[in-house]
């Protein structure tokens, strides 16, 4: 069965860092592709940071030189080092796998996210 499974979520002041860590299990394609969404309250989801296969990254626009991220491709894990916190970054975090395969063509898998919560 698949399985993402996501640690490191918590409460941490605004200028603190946390680093998030997700694990992907049962997944029968190649993945092409780890990275991490966020939704806050009354917002929609959006992305955080992804990561290729190839190490390609693509950040959101309000983490850009805050965050990084990082892959180990063989043991299908996932890292989201978050710095300079701030409380808008105050989200469920999810992690999050995507496969392309024919015919099922992209496919995404997500974690139970965890919450990150930036004091003020």
């Amino acid at each position: 069965q698949v399985q993402l499974v996501e640690s490191g979520g918590g409460l941490v002041q605004a200028g603190g860092s946390l680093r998030l860590s997700c694990t992907a299990s049962g997944i029968r394609f190649n993945i092409n592709a780890m990275g991490w969404y966020r939704q806050a309250p009354g917002n929609q989801r959006e992305l955080v940071a992804g990561i290729t296969r190839a190490g390609n990254t693509n950040f959101g626009d309000s983490v850009k030189g805050r965050f990084t991220i990082s892959r180990d491709n063989a043991k299908s894990t996932v890292d989201l080092q978050m710095n300079s916190l701030k409380p808008e970054d105050t989200a469920v975090y999810y992690c999050n796998a995507k496969t392309f395969s024919y015919p099922l063509g992209e496919k995404d898998y997500w974690g139970q996210g965890t919450q990150v919560t930036v004091s003020s």
